[in-house]
């Protein structure tokens, strides 16, 4: 058993990026909280927030919904592992913070952090070949409804704030949810 897993390990260690990174949550596939497969292995997840990061400052929920969107809903990595990996960077000198918005830390890469990715652009590329993948494979991937299944979010939110609604309207909302579900069932 624990040479097993000084296997599993030294597997890790081969991959091009080295031996840092997390893994994510992943969503999607058949069903609900099925998996359409491992999108991405051990250590990839450095990169793609430096390849999204090269793209623009960003702060982690911003990279949450830029991984989330490219692959319409099926990854979508939570606070619990963007965050240490952005800290990651930062102690690698691959990153590091820049104005925020709102009290949020922003981050940038760096010179180091540019290098780093080009030297691994081919294994980037791969990775984001397979996010791409994962964003056509995907039921989300619809424009359309993205769009309304963004509107409702909104619509919630914008109704759910501030003064708290009646139990009337409570029930209204959720009668609404509940027929458009069954509508969508039924399609």
């Amino acid at each position: 058993m624990y040479r097993h897993h000084w296997k599993r390990n030294e597997q890790r260690s081969r991959h091009p990026f080295g031996g840092h990174g997390f893994g994510g949550h992943h969503r999607g596939g058949p069903g609900r909280g099925g998996r359409i497969g491992r999108i991405l292995e051990h250590g990839d997840l450095r990169f793609v927030i430096l390849a999204l990061l090269k793209e623009k400052p960003s702060h982690g929920y911003e990279l949450i919904r830029a991984l989330e969107e490219r692959t319409g809903g099926a990854y979508r990595p939570s606070p619990g592992v963007i965050y240490p990996t952005l800290s990651l960077l930062e102690d690698e000198g691959f990153v590091r913070q820049t104005g925020g918005d709102g009290g949020r830390k922003a981050y940038e890469i760096t010179p180091e952090g540019d290098q780093a990715l080009e030297q691994n652009r081919a294994a980037v590329d791969a990775v984001f070949a397979r996010l791409d993948e994962a964003g056509e494979q995907s039921p989300r991937s619809s424009p359309r409804v993205a769009r309304a299944m963004q509107n409702l979010g909104v619509a919630l939110k914008l109704r759910l704030q501030g003064e708290r609604p009646t139990e009337a309207q409570i029930d209204a909302i959720a009668a609404a949810i509940d027929e458009a579900a069954a509508k969508i069932e039924r399609v």
